[in-house]
């Protein structure tokens, strides 16, 4: 009867083992995973892994994060571990991957040499203080990964820093980034290296130090650059994927709107950021806390209009509003500041929140706003993406603002209107400009006039400050787009840049891998001291006394099992 029973163990054993090596044959053909988190941490998007099992050249990721790091950093390493291991999984022997130390068995003089080597690509060292038994020691580490292809290279950064968040909402957001960014890296390296978006000049625009912040974070992905619509060919016009005009404040000549234009016809994309009226607060400060409004001559109402725009010549008071420091007063010799809601700051709030363009954006800060009407024009799709508060009222320039506005409390009454829209997104085929008049003098060495464009994409924001970042009094040094330096607080302006960028280069599925949201689920620290003994405890008796238990009960099964 022993042999008997021994021999139907065996062959369960074998049963057991022939599943398991026909289990593993199949996973080399078929490959998939269960995900048990809220939020999906784990899973890998639709958009990804289709772009990932139709690559067609090799692509090779190098990640800069290897070697002794603190825990917070080997988090990272490991989440970017599991990505490209899960990457590779859909896209085979097409993505490679590997991790190393950039400074590792190198001399001091092969350590400058490799420094100067990353730098120039785009990989910034961070230095970062390393506990050792000794103690403190600063090592300088590169959270940067380098996806290249055909010979085109894309960094790709891996530690997202933010002002004012603390370091576990960093390393999270941070982790929750870590698709988008190899995702929208990998499909650019592959279709042929970073497209070029450039910042118009030559009229008075935002200098690179006001958009330094917008220059910089867009560089991550794309050649970025500025130029002057006077002096640029059409050749240097077709290697343009986006061109923005931020903030002009001298008119445009016919010139340079027939070569904006005819890019358009030819499938060029424009993000618009105008101010149609004279205002600025820093002016105001310095005449005596007034000054007269009034309407800017750009020269562009007719192309707008053309293309089924109009940006009106009005300011919009709006009570959902930022907030500026005002002196109240002085004690004791010394200024009293106090801030205070300023009317002409509107916070715009996303509408069409299902828009990729705009889905889960924070709001945005605005300066001197105006409003935005839409004109019926065929062949075109027109969105709303940002409207005022219902809280808002219009003043027609020219007219006369002052600081002294803020003394008074706005009644709502007054304040009480339908939204106005502030940013308009037209996709579709645009009707020429220049359709039946002739071509400016000075044009040379272009093409024939097209009078329709191809399929493309017009973004208009009725605000020339919206991409502008905020500079210190103190060092003259920049501050991250977005963030407010009197209240500490950041919107969403970088993350509408970067989105309005990669929905005009036709990137608009990764877009919602940006708003990929990995919740912190932290220990309460206050429960954790006050009841650690008690959870000691659990975690020390409770496997010991399972696994008496458990000797227990095998023991009264094996003897009864073979009692005779």
């Amino acid at each position: 009867m022993v042999g008997h029973q021994k021999k139907k163990d065996l062959s369960q054993l074998f049963l057991v083992l022939a599943a398991l090596i026909v289990v593993n044959i199949l996973s080399q053909f078929s490959f998939t995973r269960f995900d048990f988190t809220k939020e999906k941490r784990y899973t890998i998007s639709p958009m990804s892994i289709q772009l990932l099992s139709h690559l067609k050249d090799e692509v090779k990721v190098t990640v800069y994060l290897q070697g002794e790091f603190p825990a917070g950093f080997k988090r990272l390493r490991n989440a970017t571990k599991d990505l490209l291991s899960d990457d590779k999984a859909y896209a085979g022997s097409k993505l490679q991957f590997e991790f190393v130390d950039p400074m590792a068995d190198k001399n001091q003089q092969e350590q400058e040499e490799e420094y100067i080597t990353l730098t120039s690509k785009g990989i910034e060292p961070t230095n970062l203080s390393v506990k050792t038994e000794s103690g403190l020691t600063q090592k300088m580490i590169f959270p940067y990964a380098l996806v290249s292809c055909n010979g085109h290279e894309i960094p790709v950064k891996l530690l997202q820093t933010r002002m004012g968040t603390n370091p576990e909402e960093v390393l999270n957001n941070s982790i929750q980034n870590l698709e988008y960014a190899f995702s929208s890296a990998i499909k650019k390296v592959s279709s042929g290296g970073k497209p070029v978006v450039v910042f118009t000049e030559g009229h008075g625009e935002l200098n690179d130090l006001q958009l330094h912040d917008a220059l910089q974070s867009l560089s991550e992905g794309y050649e970025v650059g500025r130029i002057d619509l006077d002096k640029i060919n059409e050749q240097g016009l077709s290697q343009i994927a986006v061109m923005i005009i931020d903030k002009p404040e001298t008119a445009f000549s016919e010139l340079e709107k027939y070569k904006l234009d005819q890019y358009l016809m030819r499938g060029g994309k424009i993000i618009w950021a105008i101010d149609q009226v004279n205002a600025d607060l820093d002016s105001m400060r310095h005449s005596r806390g007034e000054e007269l409004t009034f309407p800017k001559k750009l020269n562009l109402d007719d192309q707008l209009f053309t293309y089924g725009v109009r940006i009106n010549y009005d300011l919009i008071g709006d009570m959902n509003c930022a907030q500026i420091p005002v002196s109240v007063g002085q004690i004791g010799g010394q200024a009293q500041i106090q801030m205070v809601p300023w009317l002409f700051y509107p916070i715009i709030m996303p509408v069409s929140t299902h828009h990729p363009l705009v889905k889960n954006l924070d709001g945005i800060r605005t300066e001197f706003v105006n409003t935005i009407d839409t004109i019926g024009t065929k062949g075109t799709k027109k969105t709303i993406l940002l409207t005022t508060s219902p809280f808002n009222r219009e003043l027609d320039a020219p007219t006369m603002i002052s600081l002294d506005m803020i003394e008074d409390t706005p009644d709502p009454e007054r304040f009480q209107s339908a939204p106005k829209a502030v940013c308009v997104l037209l996709e579709g085929q645009f009707k020429s400009d220049f359709l039946n008049r002739a071509v400016p003098e000075g044009i040379i060495g272009f093409s024939a006039p097209l009078t329709k464009s191809k399929y493309t994409k017009i973004l208009v924001f009725s605000d020339g400050d919206v991409f502008k970042n905020q500079i210190s009094e103190k060092d003259g040094s920049p501050f991250p787009l977005g963030f407010d330096r009197y209240t500490q607080q950041t919107y969403g302006n970088k993350t509408f840049l970067l989105n309005a960028v990669d929905y005009l280069t036709d990137d608009a599925n990764l877009i919602a891998l940006r708003s990929k949201e990995i919740k912190l689920r932290l220990l309460d620290k206050g429960k954790l001291v006050a009841d650690k003994l008690q959870w000691q405890l659990i975690n020390t008796l409770i496997p010991l006394i399972i696994l008496v238990l458990f000797g227990i009960f095998q023991h009264i099964y094996r003897k009864r099992k073979y009692a005779a």
